[in-house]
């Protein structure tokens, strides 16, 4: 694994963890949607909530892939990220799992408000892997405490992977962490791509 591709990535989920203490506005904010077209370092990237966003990617900007994985590559001691919603039985459903390689390990460490309605992000290390009715239930062990979420069998689960520019293709799918430029466009610092039809599902 490309230590390089992955630490800009590291940094700036590393950095989520800690909106609460960081100054309004200064923390790196999400954007997602599908890449319209790619010039150099620009990208135009069509969104749900603002329509065209022009993007300046960074030079250095860290660029991850994504494999498809399963229930069965979730084992103890798995680093793992997971969105997750309460349940009508008050129980934290994951509505993805994303998987980080070891060199990632405590990227974004916590339990925090997470952009979709209602949902938050867990970044820690499984301790537990139970059977439940319905999937599996796990038990994440992060600084600030445990908890537990449930993962269904239709759970998007994904591999953080090292990738380049040659994922930036018209039509894929992305994730961006940056900051917003008051002339509208968007400085991106680390970008998650579709890869072989695996979109980004945080």
């Amino acid at each position: 694994m490309n230590n390089k591709l992955l630490l800009p990535l590291f940094l700036a989920l590393c950095s989520l963890a800690s909106l609460a203490q960081r100054p309004p506005g200064e923390p790196p904010q999400r954007l997602r949607g599908t890449l319209r077209a790619v010039d150099g370092d620009w990208l135009e990237v069509v969104t749900a909530s603002d329509g065209v966003v022009e993007v300046r990617l960074a030079p250095d900007a860290g660029i991850n892939g994504l494999e498809r994985r399963s229930l069965a590559d979730i084992t103890d001691g798995v680093f793992i990220g997971t969105t997750a919603a309460r349940g009508p039985d008050g129980r934290w459903k994951a509505v993805e799992v994303h998987i980080f390689p070891e060199e990632m390990r405590g990227a974004g460490e916590g339990h925090y408000a997470w952009d979709f309605p209602e949902t938050t992000m867990t970044n820690a290390t499984v301790t537990g892997v139970a059977a439940a009715s319905d999937g599996r239930t796990l038990e994440l062990r992060h600084a600030g405490g445990t908890e537990q979420v449930d993962v269904g069998p239709d759970t998007a689960i994904v591999l953080l992977t090292a990738g380049d520019r040659r994922l930036l293709r018209p039509g894929a799918a992305v994730f961006l962490l940056g900051f917003p430029r008051p002339d509208g466009t968007f400085d991106a610092i680390a970008l998650v791509a579709e890869t072989d039809g695996v979109k980004p599902p945080m």
